[in-house]
């Protein structure tokens, strides 16, 4: 039975207002026929995240075709569903609950992004392509205008010099100014979850002490993504195991959190134009920060693909925008660090430049508004959930004396 206890959402009528055209904009991220749910309850006596206080994820369903929209802000079950498919494998209606879920995900990243953004990229293609156009044009006019001297002069060790067409202390002034963008965005949209998870809860006091008891949990949860561990169940007589998801789901997470720090805080000793031995720290961090999102690109390629198990039936626009960006962000940064440590300077340099402008797109898009926001939020909400669990822990004791 998991840890994590699920904290009931109290729905005041007097307050709660009903959407009838909810189901019409959350088909808009990706929704199928969740109308056609009967409430018979397969989907919450499967569910291990069901107990006697919560009845998920059919508690999430019944707001949805209520349009419960304000229940459904608040509420943080969304991100505790890692998506192992029984769910949607035992539903007899097929109303698919488990890709609801994902749903509520995607519609979710859209109420707490202030911008508007997420929405629009989540909803429309041409905002999707549109930016990412846009975003990579930037970086093309930048180097086509302020790049340094293409030599053909390699180093001592039959390198390219790199620093040399683009100086890693000028390509670090742009890191940090992106860093700074996507963490502004990004905490300003946590901010705005945690004021819809916890502000707006009137039932719950939460003293100040509980934020700091319950830390270690975020962090944890940051580190690991325990979450998607959970799920080890049997279903018709097959086995189905999360543990391999979740290593693929980890490895890709730390290769990616990993070549983010290298790009912009150690940038000065990744982007150099000494040729190491592939054993030295730097290349080798490198070669584990491509072969985790290599990895884990392919699988989920493959999976989404072949459509064999219930979590990869169905694919957003959005889902595989992800995966050819981060794909093409791996290939082309491979093709870069072959090229320059085999002395090949023009395809260096013109691979450098569009290495940037498939990367620049990705991190601008799916950090803050997209896929990426989902490793902070997940997180996060297993954290307030644990803060709002222990506070309602409290006031049941003050209530029993």
């Amino acid at each position: 039975m998991m840890s994590i206890i699920i904290i009931n959402s109290r729905i005041d009528n007097s307050m709660a207002q009903i959407n009838p055209d909810f189901a019409i904009e959350l088909k808009k991220f990706g929704a199928l026929d969740f109308n056609a749910c009967y409430n018979c309850g397969n989907c919450t006596a499967v569910c291990s995240l069901s107990d006697e206080d919560n009845s998920f994820p059919r508690k999430m369903i019944r707001l949805s075709v209520l349009g419960l929209e304000g229940d459904i802000d608040s509420s943080v079950d969304p991100w505790l569903c890692y998506y192992c498919g029984e769910c949607s494998e035992t539903c007899p209606q097929q109303a698919d609950p488990g890709e609801l879920m994902m749903t509520l995900r995607r519609y979710l990243t859209s109420k707490y992004d202030w911008t508007g953004l997420a929405t629009k990229l989540y909803t429309s293609k041409l905002w999707e392509f549109g930016s990412i156009f846009l975003l990579a044009l930037i970086i093309l006019l930048l180097f086509v205008f302020f790049h340094g001297p293409m030599t053909t002069e390699l180093t001592v060790d039959g390198g390219v010099k790199l620093n040399t067409f683009a100086p890693w202390k000028e390509i670090e002034i742009g890191d940090w100014i992106m860093a700074g963008l996507l963490s502004f965005f990004l905490i300003s949209n946590i901010i705005n979850m945690y004021y819809k998870i916890i502000v707006k809860r009137k039932d719950v006091k939460i003293p100040i002490k509980l934020y700091f008891t319950e830390i270690w949990k975020l962090v944890l949860h940051f580190a690991t993504q325990l979450q998607f561990s959970k799920c080890d169940t049997e279903l018709s007589g097959k086995k189905y195991s999360i543990n391999a998801y979740w290593i693929i789901h980890w490895l890709l997470m730390s290769s990616y959190v990993l070549m983010f720090a290298m790009i912009v805080v150690f940038l000065g000793w990744f982007q150099t134009d000494i040729i190491y031995n592939w054993w030295h720290p730097q290349r080798f961090l490198g070669y584990y920060a491509t072969a985790g999102l290599t990895i884990g690109v392919v699988y989920f390629y493959i999976v989404r693909v072949y459509k064999k198990s219930e979590k990869s039936r169905h694919s957003h626009i959005t889902d595989w925008t992800f995966l050819v960006l981060l794909f093409l962000t791996t290939v082309t940064g491979i093709l870069v660090h072959i090229f320059r440590i085999n002395g090949l300077p023009y395809a260096t340099y013109y691979m450098y430049v569009i290495h940037l402008m498939v990367m620049f797109p990705m991190l601008m898009i799916e950090v803050p508004f997209s896929k990426w926001s989902h490793l902070a939020y997940r997180p996060f909400a297993v954290y307030f959930n644990n803060v709002l669990m222990a506070a309602s822990k409290r006031i049941n004791k003050k209530t029993e004396y």
